[in-house]
């Protein structure tokens, strides 16, 4: 993703390209004017152009993404690059495969609308990414189900400034990019038959269904007056004005908003109920038509109520922040709200209170809980240095803590952020659906004009009969627990896991994490604790001084965990380190310096092999050692080796619980990925569990061992830390990150976070996704075996109006209180 701050950057680049400098003041470039492009002019307010040069736009740096579906290998995403760079108002276009990502730089923001048509005639499908450029978010009120959501589209999409817009049902949220007011956002969205609020704007205390329950209730007051009355001999004329006035007071609202969908062309439900209610009144079926209207209410009232249950799952996350934060200055404390406390401000948290800001402990020790985080019951103890975030609940102790970050930066604000976008991602089985349902019924609602009309004129049976069972189709045409089967499911399964410390991506990632066969591990600080010792040496020539004071010297310049084991032992034993010059790191191999005018090599064992140092002497312990599990460092110059180093990491508390509990959830094929000798790497797999392991890997290597297992006709996830492991990870069907809490990489790289740095939640979230795609599939099930039954009991006449109403909005509540058995799932 690119934001505005990023493509101002690239647009200084293209300014100020060659000799030209930039200013630290203005951000551009120094001295007077100076052409970097034909018709182009930089560090001036006027724009110069050429005939024929497209019009510089005023986002000429800016690039926007999109999600690409149906690749099936590289050469689909050079098919579109090559396509999309023919177009002339596009300045560049790339295509990466492996993210399923498409960058595209235009000279005008116009272009960008046609970018999803151009890639549809492809063979593909493109969908704009969230991005920070220029998008607002709003919350929807009183959407009824996925056709409401398609009508705003389709009604907000038709205005000339409006880029792109995309409505979604499950978090009740619109994302909209356009060139309008707020009020006039608002304005529109009214005219589609909905409310607007701006994200900004706090929730309202009473909710929509609580205010559409007053006018229900009085529509079943009436409806049960006139369903009284015409047992106990009141006038018919009374009766139907009854019934009139219960279809008026609960039909006035779907009515309304069938307008609004006729008028943006679309066929969503209150079009069908409202034609149902509007054609039984005409027909003299007062009763039914009332029996409609009430059923309608009553069902969406429900729904309503159900589904912001499902939403209060990531309310609930952003009311874990304090507003306030109190500040330590020169006079004493002040409080100020967190959006005024900038970076480096010194704050003080009390006992029992919450941390405000993420920031870094400079005075005092605690215990703090992190729930909010990693889903980690166990308070986490931290003392002087150490990360805290914003939500979590401080002990028993008093902090002073450093801010590290904007309150809009935060973990939690990054947490928020991130699942709330990933409700917003439809999920395959989705997109499916909807494609199914945008041909289902409008096919359904002429089938129904067909059935008023056809029958009666031929002769077979009577108009007021026949109209009767069209009406009722009408109603059967609605597929409304079709349409929201999925997604109410994926809302509440990913607002589920991020209050457990898991952060998935987006239904896609959901539904593949219930598909996955095979799970590939790193091991360092994945399965073991990534944090190694010095278990042994061995001493050739000299004495264990020398050898670690040479070794620390070299290893001194690193950080890979093997060189801080090494550092950390000489500090213990009081071995100082000695002088040197000319490091080098030899990726994978080891490091080399120069220590008293001799050059010193520290490494593995191959390091020596490809110089070529004969080993035969020492082998034997070698073997020996890594035999035993170790990780052996070397230590030596190009003549003799002085000594080794047993270097030995050790399996995480929970690996081998984790580890046992996927196999107890079907997992059969675990994979263990390590750069180590095989003889360490047999000792740990043995100790972990897992099934296979490749040993003696470098870091291109994990990606290929990735695909020799995807070559097996596996879905294979990998797990890793989200940094050394980002090729590997990308490469995978699923890419698993732990330690997400404190690696911005991680939250990045992969498609599901494990805020934790341990693999506890992993079968968790495993279970969740399988449970979550077994909802899904009794939800659709349910609702097409529902519409089914219904369809074939309108024409004998078994299924009356009201009886049709109850079984679509009845399957609809159903649907819904299913999906939110995973929000309860632990």
């Amino acid at each position: 993703m690119i934001t505005k701050e990023k493509a101002k950057d690239k647009e200084k680049d293209v300014c100020c390209s060659g000799n030209q400098e930039e200013t630290a003041e203005t951000g551009c470039c120094s001295g007077k004017k100076e052409e970097v492009s034909e018709g182009t002019s930089c560090c001036s307010n006027e724009e110069a152009s050429s005939p024929g040069t497209p019009a510089p736009s005023s986002e000429k740096g800016e690039t926007r993404e999109f999600y690409i579906r149906g690749m099936d290998c590289p050469s689909c995403a050079a098919t579109i690059e090559k396509s999309l760079s023919k177009n002339p108002g596009i300045r560049d276009a790339t295509v990466s495969y492996g993210t399923g990502k498409l960058a595209v730089g235009a000279y005008e923001p116009a272009v960008y609308k046609t970018i999803p048509n151009d890639v549809k005639k492809l063979g593909f499908e493109a969908v704009p990414a969230r991005q920070d450029n220029g998008y607002e978010t709003y919350r929807i009120a009183g959407m009824d189900c996925g056709s409401c959501a398609m009508t705003i589209e389709k009604h907000m999409g038709s205005l000339s400034s409006v880029e792109d817009v995309q409505v979604n049902f499950s978090t009740g949220n619109m994302q909209v990019l356009h060139g309008l007011t707020q009020e006039q956002i608002l304005k529109e969205v009214k005219k589609s038959g909905f409310e607007a609020y701006p994200e900004s704007v706090p929730e309202e205390e009473t909710p929509a269904w609580k205010k559409g329950s007053f006018v229900t209730v009085i529509s079943g007051v009436f409806l049960a007056l006139g369903f009284i009355g015409s047992f106990t001999g009141v006038p018919a004329v009374l009766v139907t004005l009854m019934y009139a006035i219960s279809i008026a007071t609960g039909g006035f609202k779907p009515v309304k908003s069938a307008y609004y969908a006729v008028r943006s062309k679309s066929l969503d439900m209150n079009v069908l109920m409202a034609s149902a209610a509007i054609g039984a009144a005409i027909i003299g079926e007062w009763f039914e038509g009332a029996m409609v209207v009430f059923l309608f209410a009553v069902g969406n009232l429900l729904q309503d109520r159900s589904m912001e249950k499902t939403r209060d799952s990531i309310r609930s996350l952003m009311d874990l922040t304090p507003a306030k934060a109190l500040v330590k200055t020169e006079t004493g404390l002040e409080e100020k709200k967190v959006e005024d406390v900038g970076v480096g401000e010194v704050l003080v948290v009390r006992p029992g209170d919450k941390i405000p800001i993420d920031g870094e402990v400079i005075s005092g020790t605690t215990s703090i809980n992190e729930a909010p985080i990693t889903g980690e019951s166990i308070p986490s103890d931290k003392d002087i240095g150490d990360a805290v975030y914003a939500g979590t609940l401080n002990g028993h102790g008093a902090l002073e803590i450093r801010v590290s970050t904007l309150s809009e930066d935060t973990a939690i604000a990054k947490i928020i952020h991130m699942v709330e976008e990933a409700q917003e991602k439809k999920a395959p089985t989705e997109a499916l659906i909807d494609r199914f349902a945008a041909v289902y019924t409008p096919v359904v609602f002429i089938l129904a004009l067909l059935v008023m009309v056809v029958p009666p004129l031929t002769g077979f049976g009577t108009w007021g009969e026949w109209v009767y069972k069209g009406l009722a189709l009408l109603v059967v045409a609605c597929p409304c627990a079709l349409v929201i089967s999925t997604p109410v499911a994926i809302v509440s399964a990913i607002g589920n896991a991020a209050k457990q410390g898991v952060l998935i991506k987006g239904g896609t990632y959901l539904e593949k994490a219930a598909a996955v066969k095979s799970i590939a591990f790193d091991k360092t600080g994945t399965l073991t604790e990534g944090k190694p010792k010095v278990a042994k040496t061995v001493v050739f020539s000299g004495n264990e001084e020398e050898l670690i004071s040479q070794a620390a010297t070299i290893e001194s310049q690193s950080s890979h965990p093997i060189a801080e084991a090494i550092l950390t032992y000489a500090k213990g034993k009081g071995i100082t380190l000695q002088e040197g010059e000319d490091f080098q790191a030899m990726a994978g191999q080891g490091a080399k310096g120069v220590i008293e005018g001799r050059e010193v090599f520290v490494g593995k064992p191959k390091l020596f092999q490809d110089m070529q140092i004969d080993l035969r002497n020492v082998q034997d312990e070698i073997t020996r050692l890594q035999e035993e599990g170790n990780t052996l460092v070397l230590v030596g110059t190009r003549e003799s080796i002085s000594g080794v180093i047993a270097v030995r990491d050790t399996i995480r508390e929970v690996t081998v619980r984790a580890i046992e509990r996927l196999k107890k959830n079907g997992m059969k094929d675990m994979v263990m990925l390590t750069g180590d000798n095989e003889g360490t790497a047999v000792n740990i797999a043995g100790e972990a569990g897992v099934t296979r392991h490749f040993a003696e890997l470098m870091p291109e290597d994990k990606v290929t061992a990735i695909q020799k297992l995807q070559n097996e006709g596996k879905q294979v996830a990998m797990v890793g830390d989200g940094i050394n492991d980002a090729p590997a990870l990308a490469t995978a069907d699923l890419g698993i990150a732990m330690g997400g809490a404190g690696t911005d990489t991680a939250m990045e790289t992969a498609d599901v976070i494990l805020m934790a740095d341990n693999l506890e939640k992993l079968p968790e979230t495993i279970s969740l996704s399988k449970k979550a795609l077994n909802i899904i599939k009794q939800n659709i099930w349910f609702s097409l075996l529902t519409k089914a039954a219904a369809l074939i009991l309108i024409f004998p006449g078994i299924l009356t109006l009201w009886m049709a109403v109850l079984s679509d909005t009845g399957a609809a509540l159903i649907v819904i209180l299913n999906s939110m058995r995973l929000l309860r799932n632990k």
